[in-house]
């Protein structure tokens, strides 16, 4: 079916930004946008292995059904694609140290990367086009995001669940060479399944976990729909009962610019340094440099937080506890600073012991509260200050203009530990050399088949 302009002579949105992408190849980036999707896809599959044990990954996992041809990352089950980039999903979110697009206050790369490699083991799909993919559904996800959410909208609804199903399905529709009028009807279908409330936080529930994992497993079906001939509805952006009219309340932009003048929102995403809500992060930062100047957390006698009001106002984040579970803390900035500043590091660790004394104690006497300046600057910037005041009299006070990210040493260096213990140092390596060559790659799926499990591995390996 062909779609064509709307009765007002205007291009849907979502056939606009299908349109403006499905000729593209991996010529039109750049290195540098190209090295940033390789080291987005270490940094998802890092947290995929690390947190394969933890009870939601196990959970994802349990209700796969078994048989297909997808992989479950560190497991030996093969299952469905949609099933796959779910469990894969709900792994790659499991420690929330995932990436991050602060304009869209989004995790875009825990939902694409599910999607994309589920479908590289389905359809023969080289390694270039896997990429130009990734490239593409970061940016869709992220401009949209851009325009649809506000720092209230976000309170109540998960951002991640609302944009990037839509940045997923256009990915997955570029991955496969499908036509536009496909690629405009899976964006359409998968909009139908924007979702994720943002009750968690203060229930402790694990819901959010689950988030990536629907959108993912959502975006495989609005794919397969499509390719099966299911027209979407194309004005499902800026329609009367559109995304906007849903969610934001208001009218859509006129258009939503993929690329604008050769930019890619790919290289506005961060690979977080701390395994945390990525409001906690910068206070995190700045509280560690206030931990090396303290001869004791016993000398502290006042802690007061700045940040932008986003950050302040996002669910979770004001917490002053009590903590039922690792998530309530790994949300709450005055936990994630008071955990920095007794330990006087920020590891996953930190996040451990919710009812240890010093922790609790420095919480009691600790303020969280909007800075302008901060505010002004944010999304561009995300800055944090953490002013402490000791017994004696003294302040110690460190303050950041913005996150600083994790480095690509980094990422590779936690790629290859988490890695490690599922597949061993030689396949690690082998898995490695796959993503950095991606581009020569005939057969994108065996990046996936690199994260399997055979059957004598599975045997051998300690239980968790």
């Amino acid at each position: 079916m062909t779609i064509g302009p709307t009765v007002s002579g205007k291009v849907p949105l979502a056939r606009q930004m299908a349109r403006s992408v499905l000729a593209l190849d991996i010529g039109y980036f750049g290195q540098d946008v190209i090295a940033k999707a390789k080291l987005c896809l270490l940094d998802f599959l890092s947290c995929a292995f690390e947190a394969g044990h933890h009870p939601w990954s196990r959970q994802a996992v349990a209700i796969a059904q078994a048989g297909g041809s997808a992989t479950i990352i560190g497991t030996s089950q093969l299952s469905s694609p949609a099933d796959a980039a779910f469990a894969n999903a709900v792994m790659g979110h499991g420690l929330v140290r995932e990436d991050m697009h602060a304009a869209s206050i989004a995790h875009h790369g825990v939902v694409i990367w599910p999607a994309l490699l589920a479908l590289s083991e389905q359809t023969p799909l080289r390694g270039d086009r896997l990429l130009a993919a990734a490239i593409i559904g970061y940016e869709t996800g992220a401009r949209i995001g851009r325009a649809l959410l506000t720092s209230d909208l976000a309170r109540l609804y998960r951002p991640t669940g609302l944009v990037s199903p839509l940045g997923a399905a256009l990915a997955g529709s570029f991955a496969l060479g499908l036509s536009e009028a496909q690629a405009t009807s899976a964006i359409a279908i998968a909009a139908n399944t924007s979702s994720g409330l943002n009750e968690w936080p203060h229930a402790g529930g694990s819901d959010m976990y689950f988030h990536p994992g629907f959108a993912a497993g959502n975006a495989i079906r609005a794919i397969g729909l499509a390719a099966a001939g299911a027209f979407g509805s194309e004005t499902i952006l800026e329609g009367e009962a559109g995304l906007f009219a849903a969610y934001r309340r208001q009218p859509a932009p006129e258009s939503i610019a993929l690329f604008p003048n050769g930019e890619c929102e790919i290289m506005a995403v961060y690979n977080k340094p701390v395994p945390a809500c990525n409001f906690a992060q910068t206070a995190a930062q700045a509280a560690l440099r206030v931990s090396h100047e303290l001869a004791s957390v016993d000398e502290i006698d006042h802690v007061v937080i700045r940040a932008p009001d986003a950050a302040v106002r996002y669910p979770g984040c004001d917490s002053t506890g009590p903590y039922r579970n690792a998530l309530q803390a790994k949300m709450s900035i005055p936990f994630s600073v008071a955990a920095t500043l007794a330990r006087g590091e920020i590891e996953e660790e930190n996040y451990a012991e919710l009812d240890d004394a010093d922790i609790i104690r420095l919480i009691s006497v600790t303020d969280l509260t909007t800075d302008p300046a901060f505010t002004a600057a944010f999304p561009g910037k995300q800055g944090a200050e953490v002013s402490v005041q000791l017994r004696g009299g003294r302040t110690i006070r460190h303050a950041l203009p913005d996150v600083i990210a994790a480095t690509p040493a980094d990422i590779r260096a936690r790629f290859r530990s988490s890695a490690a213990g599922g597949l061993g140092e030689d396949r690690v390596r082998r898995l490695e050399q796959l993503i950095d060559d991606c581009e020569q790659l005939g057969n994108a799926g065996d990046i996936a088949a690199q994260c399997r499990l055979n059957a004598t591995e599975r045997a051998l390996r300690p239980a968790s």
